[in-house]
C-alpha cells in the first residue's frame, strides 16, 4: 500500500480506462447521460415500487421462522412487551440496531409483522443504493441495470422479506461501499470518514459486517495507484471503532458482559451446518447463475479495461467470501452484503460487453442481454415467494405450520404449560406465537456447544413421567435437520401413549392432498406417575429483573441513537462539502 502525503490523484473519468468508441457508434448510442434528471429518478422510483411489490407479495402468508421470532421477540423485550419478555432476553448473540428499530414498531402497537415491513424498506433502500453505486462507477445505464438485477434477484428478494439482521447490514454495507468509491474517485477524506461510520452501523446490525473491513484493507494493499494518507486511514479506523463500540458498551453498562463472552465462544466453536461447497452451489444458484456468470465475465472479457473499480468490487466480494468459506458455519443469508456488488459487475458486463463484441448491434444486443438475465431472475423469484412451501433451509423463508401450531397452543393449553420439540428452532416459533415455554431435545449439555440462551433437557423421561411436560411437538423442518432427535421424540410419543391433538399441513401433490409439517401430541394423565416427592424444576433460563431491564433499555436507546446521529452528521458533512466544491 502506498501511503503518502502528496496531493490526491486527479478525478478519473466514468469509463475507467474503457476503450474509446468510434465517432459514428458514439453518435448512434442513446444519450442516456443527457436525459433529464427527473426521468432518471422516475425510473429509479418505478424500480423501487416494483421491488416493493415483489417483496410484499404474500408477505405474511407464512409465520415467522426461528430467527425472525428471536429478533422480533428481542424488539418486543426492548419495548417492554410483558407477554414476550419472559421468552426472549434482550441480549443474545448479535448487536441490537435492527431489534431496536423493531422495538419502536412494537411500541407503536404495529404487531409482529411490522418487522417484515421494516426489512422490506431496507431491501428497497439497498436497491436504490445499488443504482447509485453503479451510476457512480460506470454511469447511469449500468446503475439502472444493476438496480434492476438486484430488484429481481431471488436471493435478495427472499431474504429481504424476513426479519433478519443481514438485511439492514446489507443496506449499510452498500452505503459504506458507495462512500469508499466516492473517496477513491474524488480524493475527499470526508467520504472515507462517512463510509467508516456507515460501516459501523452495518456492524451494529450484525457483527459479521466486520469481515468487510478485510476486503477494504486488501483493496488498498493491491492498489498502489490509490493514494491514501496515513492520517486519513487512522481517523477512519478510529471512527469505525467508535461506532462499533456501542455494542460492547451496551453489554458492559447493562451488566451483560459475561453473556457476550458466552455467545462469542459459542459462535467460534459451532459445528458445521453445511458442506464446504454450499457457497459455491446453493447461494450462486439463488443469485442467478446467468447473473453470476455475467459478473465473472467482467474479469475475463473486460480484463484490458480493468481499473480500481473492478479491484474494489472484486476485493469487496472475494475476501468476505473466502472468510465465510473458511468458517465452518454457513448461513444462506450471510452473503447478502455481497449481492449489490455482484449486481453492479453484472450490469457492467451487460452494458459494456455488447459494445465491444458487436458494436453495430449494441443498441439491440445490450437490452436483449439485460432482458435475458432478468427473465432468468423473474421466474425463480416468483416461484420462491409463492406460499405455502416445505422449505428446510434456514434463512430461505418462513416455516410452514409454526404459526398455526403456536396459536393452537395459546388457545388450548394452560398458561403454564411446557412442551418438548426436536430442536430449539421450532421452540422459538411456538414460544413467540403460543406464549408457552418450549425445550429442545437437541440442545447440547456442553456449554461451549450450545447457544447460551438455550438450556439442555437432562432428563426428559422424568419430566414426562411426573407430568411436568405434557406436550410433544414434531415438525418436518427440525426432523430433517436432526433425524436422531426426531426419532427420540417419537419414542417418547410411543412410550407415554401420547395422542395427536393438532396437525398443521401444507398442500402437496399426494393422494391425501396435504402433508403434515407440525404435529402436536399430548401425554394423557394416565401415563404419568404420581409421587409424594417434589416435582422436578423446569430447566428454564432465569429472566431479568424489572430494574435491570429498564436500565438495559435506556442504555440501548441512548447508544444506538448517538451512533445513528453521528453517522447522519458525517454524511451531511460529506454532501455539503461536495456542494461547496461545485459552487466554487
Amino acid at each position: 500500500m502506498s501511503l503518502t502525503r502528496a496531493g490526491h490523484p486527479p478525478r478519473p473519468q466514468a469509463g475507467g480506462g474503457a476503450r474509446p468508441l468510434s465517432g459514428a457508434f458514439r453518435r448512434a448510442l442513446p444519450a442516456v447521460g443527457a436525459l433529464p434528471a427527473y426521468t432518471i429518478w422516475c425510473a429509479v422510483a418505478a424500480a423501487a415500487v416494483a421491488g416493493a411489490v415483489a417483496r410484499v407479495w404474500h408477505l405474511n402468508a407464512l409465520g415467522l421462522n426461528a430467527d425472525e421470532a428471536v429478533y422480533s421477540g428481542q424488539g418486543a423485550s426492548i419495548a417492554d412487551h410483558e407477554a414476550l419478555e419472559p421468552f426472549f432476553r434482550i441480549f443474545r448473540a448479535h448487536p441490537l440496531l435492527f431489534q431496536t428499530i423493531v422495538s419502536l414498531a412494537w411500541r407503536a402497537h404495529l404487531g409482529a409483522t411490522a418487522g417484515r415491513w421494516l426489512a422490506v424498506g431496507f431491501g428497497v433502500g439497498t436497491v436504490v443504493l445499488t443504482y447509485q453505486l453503479g451510476k457512480l462507477l460506470y454511469g447511469r445505464r449500468t446503475g439502472l441495470v444493476a438496480g434492476t438485477f438486484l430488484l429481481l434477484m431471488p436471493y435478495h428478494v427472499v431474504v429481504s422479506r424476513q426479519i433478519l439482521l443481514d438485511v439492514p447490514m446489507a443496506f449499510f454495507a452498500t452505503g459504506a461501499l458507495y462512500c469508499l468509491a466516492r473517496f477513491v474517485r474524488d480524493g475527499a477524506a470526508r467520504w472515507l470518514y462517512a463510509g467508516a461510520a456507515v460501516l459501523g452501523l452495518a456492524f451494529l446490525s450484525k457483527e459479521s459486517a466486520m469481515l468487510l473491513v478485510g476486503g477494504i484493507y486488501v483493496f488498498f494493499v493491491v492498489s498502489a495507484d490509490i493514494r491514501a494518507r496515513l492520517r486519513q486511514l487512522v481517523i477512519a479506523t478510529a471512527v469505525l471503532a467508535a461506532m462499533a463500540a456501542a455494542f460492547p458498551l451496551a453489554l458492559t453498562l447493562s451488566g451483560g458482559g459475561h453473556t457476550g463472552r458466552n455467545y462469542l465462544a459459542w459462535q467460534l466453536l459451532r459445528r458445521p451446518n453445511h458442506s464446504w461447497l454450499f457457497y459455491l452451489t446453493d447461494v450462486p444458484h439463488a443469485m442467478g447463475p446467468l447473473l453470476v456468470g455475467a459478473a465473472l465475465a467482467v474479469f475475463v472479457l473486460l480484463r484490458h479495461e480493468r481499473t480500481w473499480r473492478e479491484r474494489l468490487l472484486g476485493c469487496w466480494i472475494a475476501v468476505p467470501l473466502l472468510l465465510f468459506e473458511l468458517w465452518p458455519v454457513k448461513g444462506f443469508q450471510y452473503l447478502l452484503p455481497l449481492a449489490p456488488a455482484v449486481a453492479v459487475l453484472a450490469g457492467r458486463a451487460v452494458v459494456r460487453v455488447p459494445q465491444l463484441l458487436a458494436p453495430r448491434h449494441a443498441r439491440v444486443a445490450g437490452p436483449a442481454a439485460a432482458a435475458v438475465v432478468c427473465l432468468t431472475l423473474v421466474v425463480p423469484t416468483w416461484s420462491r415467494i409463492q406460499p405455502p412451501t416445505t422449505r428446510t433451509l434456514a434463512g430461505a423463508g418462513g416455516v410452514p405450520g409454526g404459526r398455526d401450531a403456536g396459536r393452537w397452543l395459546a388457545a388450548n393449553t394452560p398458561p403454564q404449560s411446557t412442551f418438548f420439540t426436536i430442536g430449539p428452532s421450532m421452540a422459538n416459533i411456538l414460544q413467540f406465537y403460543g406464549l408457552r415455554h418450549g425445550l429442545g431435545l437437541s440442545v447440547s449439555p456442553n456449554p461451549l456447544a450450545r447457544n447460551p440462551s438455550y438450556v439442555p433437557v437432562r432428563n426428559p423421561d422424568l419430566l414426562l413421567r411426573r407430568g411436568v411436560v405434557r406436550y410433544l411437538v414434531w415438525d418436518a423442518f427440525s426432523a430433517r435437520r436432526s433425524p436422531y432427535f426426531a426419532r427420540r421424540l417419537l419414542r417418547y410419543v410411543d412410550r407415554y401413549n401420547a395422542r395427536v391433538v393438532h396437525v398443521a399441513t401444507v398442500p402437496t401433490a399426494t393422494e391425501s392432498g396435504a402433508t403434515p409439517v407440525v404435529v402436536v401430541y399430548r401425554v394423557p394423565a394416565a401415563a404419568t406417575v404420581p409421587s409424594d416427592r417434589p416435582l422436578p424444576a423446569l430447566p428454564v433460563a432465569p429472566g431479568e429483573s424489572l430494574t435491570n431491564r429498564h436500565r438495559q433499555v435506556i442504555v440501548i436507546y441512548t447508544l444506538y441513537a448517538v451512533a445513528t446521529l453521528v453517522t447522519m452528521l458525517l454524511l451531511a458533512v460529506a454532501r455539503l462539502g461536495r456542494r461547496r466544491e461545485a459552487a466554487t
